[in-house]
């Protein structure tokens, strides 16, 4: 199973471009407990990027345990029950939340 690092480092090779068209959004995640940390993406230009660290401005915020997102990572974890039952905790652009799934392959 990869590390959340991974999971991150991941992310722009399962980025669906064709999902993206016209968006430009920024995406703050803040993964809690042992092996989490902070990373923003950047989907612009049907393109995707990934930096460690805080950004000074994001559309949305993701926050959730490292446990809870790697699970989430893996298909374990169905987004829609991880933020019902408050595994997942969003801040900001709901729509770029609803999404933000489709924008990675599994």
């Amino acid at each position: 199973m990869p590390t959340v690092s991974e999971t991150f480092q991941l992310m722009p090779s399962r980025f669906r471009a064709d999902r993206a068209q016209g968006m430009n959004a920024v995406f703050q995640y803040e993964i809690t407990g042992e092996g989490g940390g902070k990373w923003y993406v950047t989907v612009k230009d049907g393109a995707c990027t990934v930096a460690d660290g805080e950004t000074p401005s994001s559309n949305l915020t993701v926050t959730m345990a490292a446990t809870d997102w790697l699970d989430l990572a893996a298909n374990k974890l169905n987004p829609q029950m991880a933020f019902m039952s408050g595994k997942l905790k969003l801040k900001g652009d709901m729509g770029l939340a609803i999404k933000l799934g489709s924008l990675f392959a599994a």
